[in-house]
């Protein structure tokens, strides 16, 4: 290999090999990995696995739907409900399996009190699921 500089006085000519000690480097890694890797790759037992025609089925969990209107009234799944049934309600849907979705819709002069207990209720019942029905805005 010749080396050399940049210097007016230096007579060497700059080096124009290419450093292939890096190279090499990577090479001999690799050579190693698939040394290690490719015997996993032949062995294998053979086993004759069954085989099912059927599809997993998939059960949709019910959802109910808790509307709450402006002056408080309350509303499972549109049917009025009295504030004293609501923890029966929710304690038997929360015992449910699989355990419904609870939506909730309020309209937008409700108090966020009254929203904020409801939810209260539904977490103490142990209601895991509980989502908010909007009505987007038209164009």
């Amino acid at each position: 290999m010749a080396f050399g500089g940049f210097s007016q006085g230096d007579a060497r000519a700059p080096q124009s090999d290419i450093n292939m000690v890096p190279l090499i480097d990577v090479m001999l890694v690799l050579l190693i990995v698939f040394m290690i890797t490719a015997p996993l790759l032949t062995h294998s037992v053979k086993i004759d696995l069954p085989q099912a025609a059927s599809q997993p089925t998939v059960e949709k969990p019910e959802t109910v739907t808790l509307a709450l209107d402006a002056e408080g009234r309350m509303f499972w799944n549109d049917q009025p409900l009295d504030a004293a049934a609501l923890p029966g309600r929710l304690a038997e849907a929360a015992a449910k399996s699989p355990q419904p979705e609870l939506h909730l819709r309020a309209d937008q002069n409700t108090r966020y009190q009254k929203l904020a207990e409801v939810m209260s209720q539904a977490r103490t019942a142990g209601i895991e699921k509980m989502g908010f029905i909007t009505v987007p805005q038209q164009p």
